[in-house]
């Protein structure tokens, strides 16, 4: 089986890479750090204008109508800038959920303003630090509104439409769906909550009888949301590939530029073996996210498997190489001015975005037992 990327997609690539270089240096990171800016209004425009945001979404809905291995390898190049945009929440989670989720009605009214960048999306699981499941999740729909509270939500204090899961009574099965709320309305507050990499939002948001539109969902409606979680795995593994690369970039360049005791530091044993253990956790990670981006494109059956094993390789990597390049760089690394702390705050949000890794983890026993006993 051929795990690589056709020409075009690397084509894809090279574009992507090209407009985040010359468009979001890391000194534009460090501006919407350093000020009160939620994201970074002109890079999100320019993904927008690439046409980047509808880059699955349906020629009949105004998007590109490419396939999920397209936008892996977007996903690789925003999280090799550390790029300061909505992207995850609106193109991974919360477009793909209107995709598969949505009625006729919904897709025909959201899609092609998602698509077109006239409004920004966002998936609103959490409700706490306790890690959802089916039968913890508190906020609830009835009469076509929702009440509850939902956090962290990333992007939660700009977005303009949420997909929420909520609990509805009505509903057969497990009682999980996923709801369309509109975030303009009086009966949504949002509040910003901080965290480690203030470069990418989040939020708290409590829906007081809050208009709401339920989607097209199974009986088994938490069986649906981790689908669209398994998706985000995968997609967000790549993000965190394209982190891991920059920070072992960052620590080769600096190991070869800096001299101590008469040397270059990177020709000591104990530098190559940090970029050595980087680049080969890196590796592995990339093996890992290639097989589930090809289960993501092929709709497989180890799609379940694929997605947690991204998810846990790519997290392992972007962390251990995220610090590390802080320790390369020594004392200097801990510092304000040193752009390494980019990378070591994308690394711990990413980590947690779909839940903890020690949940991913159990996922991928689980998943695996399964598959060897059936």
């Amino acid at each position: 089986m051929n795990f690589d990327f056709s020409e075009d997609q690397k084509l894809l690539k090279e574009q992507v890479a090209r407009y985040l270089s010359d468009n979001c240096p890391i000194e534009v990171v460090r501006g919407v750090l350093e000020s009160d800016d939620y994201y970074s209004s002109p890079v999100w425009k320019g993904l927008v204008d690439l046409g980047l945001t509808g880059t699955t979404i349906p020629e009949e809905y105004g998007g590109l109508g490419l396939g999920p291995l397209e936008l892996c390898v977007i996903a690789e190049e925003i999280g090799r800038a550390s790029a300061p945009v909505p992207f995850s929440s609106s193109v991974y989670l919360a477009t793909e959920a209107l995709k598969l989720f949505g009625t006729d009605l919904q897709k025909e009214n959201w899609l092609p303003k998602l698509a077109s960048g006239e409004i920004i999306g966002t998936f609103a699981l959490p409700e706490s630090a306790i890690e959802p499941n089916a039968n913890n999740i508190q906020c609830s729909f009835s009469s076509n509104a929702i009440s509850g509270v939902k956090m962290p939500i990333p992007d939660g204090s700009y977005a303009d439409i949420c997909i929420t899961v909520v609990k509805n009574k009505a509903k057969g099965g497990d009682g999980v769906s996923m709801a369309i709320v509109p975030l303009d309305n009086s009966n949504v507050t949002k509040k910003s909550l901080s965290t480690l990499d203030q470069t990418r939002n989040h939020a708290e948001l409590t829906f007081n009888k809050a208009e709401a539109d339920l989607m097209n969902n199974s009986d088994d409606g938490w069986s649906d949301v981790q689908q669209i979680l398994d998706i985000g795995a995968v997609l967000i593994a790549f993000e965190q590939i394209g982190g891991a690369e920059a920070s072992l970039s960052m620590a080769k360049e600096y190991a070869l530029d800096r001299f101590a005791f008469g040397r270059q530091i990177g020709s000591y044993q104990a530098i190559k073996h940090k970029l050595a253990d980087m680049y080969i956790k890196i590796e592995l990670a990339k093996s890992n996210s290639y097989f589930g981006a090809m289960m993501l494109n092929d709709n497989g059956s180890d799609l379940k498997i694929a997605a947690a094993a991204s998810r846990v390789a790519a997290t392992d990597a972007f962390n251990y190489a995220a610090q590390e390049n802080i320790q390369t760089h020594g004392g200097i690394g801990f510092t304000w001015e040193a752009n390494t702390q980019f990378y070591y705050r994308r690394s711990q949000v990413l980590g947690l975005a779909l839940g903890s890794i020690a949940s991913w983890k159990d996922k991928l026993v689980t998943q695996l037992e399964e598959k060897n006993i059936n």
